[in-house]
């Protein structure tokens, strides 16, 4: 507890490591984690021109091999194997060449494998299409839809074997058709026809025929292309030459096939020979990549281990500087004091694994630097820690408010979310996911959405419960009331026949309360009755006054401890007792009047009660007019208010004009500036004006949101009436009008669907959305409301170097 009150004692130490034993000494000190915070002993000197950046340089040349390498293994739908359960060390600088070698080795071989792969696949694709051309092509020649346009009237001839364009019968030139046969992508046909008709000027005949089966595509093989066999027939050499290009343009694949029907089932034959011989070769290479990527997977994880801690140790040697007389590392760093003696027997193990003569020595400093704030947590805390640190880091050794955050964050929920109903829905998630979390913590690693409930569990469940006691309190279950204890309310010496003819009718206390409070919260009787908002108002109203000034003078009351630890005794004279004052004066004094309000006028005297409001009004205006609640109210109002005026001026100047005084007179304040450096002096010297600034603004600001604070607090009444309401309107909307009409067969078969609907708007709307928004109102309440009055915040977190999170990363 003392740990998460305080920030733990940090001593500011220095280490003197020799050159063969620094990789080995960070290493210890990464494993055992948690013991030292590092500091920058190189700011000025950019990473480049570092001692050990060409030693990083490698690192990342294995990571990116690792990285190419677990994208093979993906890409092949491959499983990773995690990093063992057994500790795995940062490797030793020697190893690293090991490591590169192996690497490098991997990456070639699966480079060659991929590229024969390759060569293989294009091979086996160019014999597939060849054959489906060879059966195909006796459909595309046997067409007789040949309708082409010539310039002379040569006859056309289309001679057996031949497909060059000319033939020389008799020594007369006879011109006669050509044509190319080939493959092209299905969904390419309609533009190439459009070209090739343009081209041509309508003297080429296009032909195609759909390949049932698909193709693997030569870039990803995992990828279909679906394709057609073709035939272009033209005339003249010429225009042979434009459709190559064409073809080419749109990679069409062009083959020679003859026009005899002998000659194409031989080269049929001969061609499934080959397609057969290639398919067996192209299996055996897979299997031979398939063998070789799982081999990688096995240790993938592991290496990746091992090259982010060879990384982060070099990383932190960087931060190291060079002693080139003494020849060894010079490092500072932040340690816990009680951990001194750990960091310096962990230094010593590192060392003596190396056998080296030459000790490390590590050398605690006197600093005026501030150190970080470490505050000590587990599982359960952590969450309410990282609120507070998303407002600010608290100021080294100053209290912080996350040990009492863990218990006021979710009551002030509670009171904004008090339905039982809600609350115990609430806390039976986050219970689930309490009970579950190691079987969860691998599957939210990759969710940033369900990370932050899974992280905030412990949150969620103290919200859960905290809600369902503020709503019994409330009496209310999914906006209704249950009737555990009976009501104290009674209907008697009533007129009957005055009670046949009315809808309603109104009870007086006087008559119809039985004289015993309801044992626990609200009366069911509340539920029924038409005032139930006027009356639950003042009440919820009242209550988040208190808890707001109870809340904001424990806060005051925490700054005096403060000033105490700091030695800041003056603080508590000039600014401490004047802020109580003001504080417990005026609104401390509201809620008495509150408090004593209920005990003296009961309900028979409700009606000549004074109003709260206008009493404090009356209060500020020195004004006494009307009922005092107690024998000497309006004199001891004016006392008050006369104190809080002079509570004003006394924050202003009393502590600039004693810290000048002291000055001036020259006394010893050593030990209350030396106090005040750790508390977010400057060291500057010191100027009476702008210390007058400063306390006016602190001063101002104080005055200001002592009022605007405590009408902050209405949000706990606005937020649980908002929530109690809407809860009311879905059940009435939905439940009620349901269950009213549930009178048949039918009703009780619609009852299923009706209550799904109601379910998933309860889920969404008044879980999740109300949910969120008191978690965030909740959140302002403690950041602005209570933390103003005591907390800094200007610090910065203690980060220890440690393997954990990397180890967490390959777990």
């Amino acid at each position: 507890m003392g740990a998460l009150l305080r920030s733990s004692d940090m001593t500011l130490a220095q280490l003197y490591i020799q050159y063969e034993a620094a990789y080995s000494v960070v290493s210890e000190l990464g494993e055992r984690g948690g013991l030292i915070h590092f500091r920058d002993m190189n700011t000025n000197l950019p990473p480049m021109q570092r001692h050990f950046i060409n030693e990083i340089r490698r690192c990342d040349d294995l990571g990116r091999i690792l990285r190419y390498l677990e994208s093979e293994i993906k890409s092949h739908e491959l499983p990773l194997q995690p990093a063992p359960s057994r500790p795995v060390p940062a490797p030793a600088p020697k190893e690293m060449i090991d490591l590169e070698a192996y690497l490098e080795k991997k990456m070639q071989e699966i480079q060659e494998v991929n590229t024969n792969c390759n060569s293989l696949v294009s091979a086996q694709v160019e014999l597939l299409e060849f054959k489906q051309i060879l059966l195909k092509s006796s459909q595309l020649f046997e067409q007789d839809d040949l309708n082409l346009h010539y310039d002379d009237s040569a006859p056309l001839h289309l001679p057996t074997g031949s497909n060059n364009g000319t033939n020389n019968m008799g020594g007369k030139e006879t011109h006669f058709m050509g044509y190319l046969c080939g493959v092209i992508q299905r969904e390419r046909i309609p533009s190439f026809e459009t070209i090739l008709w343009r081209l041509s000027r309508g003297n080429a005949h296009f032909r195609d025929i759909e390949i049932e089966e698909p193709f693997p595509s030569t870039e990803d093989e995992t990828d279909l292309v679906y394709k057609n066999v073709f035939i272009i027939f033209f005339q003249g050499e010429n225009l042979k030459l434009k459709i190559k290009k064409v073809c080419e343009a749109f990679g069409m694949t062009i083959y020679p096939c003859p026009d005899n029907p002998e000659e194409r089932r031989d080269l049929l034959d001969g061609l499934n020979v080959r397609i057969e011989d290639l398919s067996t070769v192209l299996n055996q290479t897979k299997d031979h990549q398939y063998r070789l990527l799982r081999e990688i997977s096995e240790n993938l994880q592991e290496n990746f281990l091992k090259v982010n801690k060879m990384k982060s140790i070099y990383h932190v040697l960087n931060m190291f500087s060079n002693d080139l007389t003494r020849k060894c590392l010079i490092g500072e760093g932040w340690i816990p004091t009680e951990d001194l003696a750990l960091v310096q027997n962990t230094i010593e193990v590192a060392t003596s694994k190396l056998g080296t003569s030459a000790p490390s020595i590590l050398n605690p400093l006197k600093t005026r630097l501030q150190p970080p704030t470490y505050n000590k947590t587990n599982k359960f805390t952590q969450g309410y820690q990282n609120i507070v640190n998303a407002y600010g880091v608290g100021t080294y050794q100053e209290i912080n408010p996350g040990l009492f955050t863990v218990i006021s964050f979710p009551f002030i929920f509670s009171v904004m979310f008090g339905d039982a109903g809600h609350g115990l829905l609430m806390a039976l998630a986050a219970l689930f996911l309490v009970l579950k979390e190691k079987e969860l913590k691998p599957i939210v690693k990759n969710n940033e959405i369900f990370r932050t409930f899974y992280d905030g569990r412990y949150i969620i469940l103290l919200m859960g419960l905290f809600s369902v006691y503020t709503g019994m309190i409330y009496n209310d279950m999914f906006s209704l009331s249950t009737n555990i204890f009976g009501s104290s309310w009674t209907v008697k010496d009533i007129d009957y026949p005055l009670l046949q003819k009315e809808v309603t009718i109104s009870l007086d206390p006087k008559y119809n309360f039985t004289g015993s409070p309801y044992a626990f919260g609200m009366d069911s009787v509340w539920q029924l009755s038409k005032n139930k908002i006027l009356y639950l108002n003042s009440y919820k109203m009242k209550l988040s006054v208190i808890l707001g000034v109870l809340q904001m003078i424990f806060g005051v009351v925490l700054s005096a401890f403060n000033h105490i630890h700091f030695k800041e005794t003056y603080d508590i004279l000039c600014e401490f007792i004047p802020q109580m004052i003001f504080l417990v004066g005026l609104f401390g004094y509201l809620v008495v009047l509150i408090v004593v309000k209920w005990f003296v006028y009961t309900s028979e005297q409700a009606h000549i009660a004074p109003s709260l409001l206008i009493s404090f009004i009356n209060m500020f205006m020195f004004n006494a007019e009307g009922p005092e609640i107690f024998p000497g109210q309006f004199g001891l109002q004016k006392g008050l208010i006369s104190l809080a005026i002079v509570c004003i001026p006394w924050m202003l100047l009393a502590k600039p004009l004693y810290i000048w005084y002291k000055r001036k007179t020259s006394w010893n304040l050593m030990e209350e500036e030396e106090a005040s450096s750790h508390h977010g002096d400057s060291g500057e010297a010191y100027s009476l004006g702008e210390s007058m600034i400063n306390q006016a603004i602190h001063t101002i600001e104080y005055c200001l949101g002592s009022i605007s604070h405590t009408a902050s607090y209405l949000r706990l009444w606005a937020l649980s009436l908002a929530h109690s309401q809407l809860s009311e309107v879905l059940w009435s909307m939905i439940m009620r009008i349901a269950l009213s009409n549930c009178t048949s067969y039918l009703g009780a078969v619609l009852i299923i669907p009706i209550f799904s609907v109601w379910a998933v708007l309860t889920l969404s709307i008044l879980l999740l959305m109300e949910g969120l928004s008191a978690f965030l109102h909740a959140i302002r309440l403690h950041w602005v409301e209570f933390q103003s009055k005591f907390y800094i915040g200007t610090g910065y977190l203690f980060e220890p170097y440690t393997f954990k999170e990397i180890e967490e990363d390959y777990s």
